[in-house]
């Protein structure tokens, strides 16, 4: 199994926020999906599930953290402190072999 992280925040100035709830702004649960596919870095095919757990704020940083159950197949988690914020797991291309 091979296991990698990356780290996400963003900022409170995001155009997607403001109608995001007036007020009491969180980041949109797709901006965190794709935090996480970017993070994975390769295709993906399908979600196979995602779950939001807690509201993240704007200018909170979150880790996530990838851990590949094979070539194709990818579970992410957005902690910070112990919190879990999201999860979730995805079918995605695998990544090309290293020359």
């Amino acid at each position: 199994m091979i296991t990698m992280t990356a780290r996400f925040t963003l900022p409170a100035d995001h155009p997607a926020l403001p109608g995001h709830f007036p007020g009491r702004p969180i980041v949109p649960g797709v901006l965190l999906l794709d935090a996480a596919f970017n993070a994975i870095g390769v295709p993906i095919l399908k979600v196979i599930r995602a779950k939001f757990l807690a509201p993240l704020g704007p200018g909170e940083e979150v880790e996530i953290n990838l851990t590949w159950r094979n070539s194709s197949r990818v579970a992410f988690t957005g902690q910070n402190g112990g919190k879990v914020y999201f999860s979730g797991e995805c079918s995605c291309k695998p990544p090309a072999p290293k020359s």
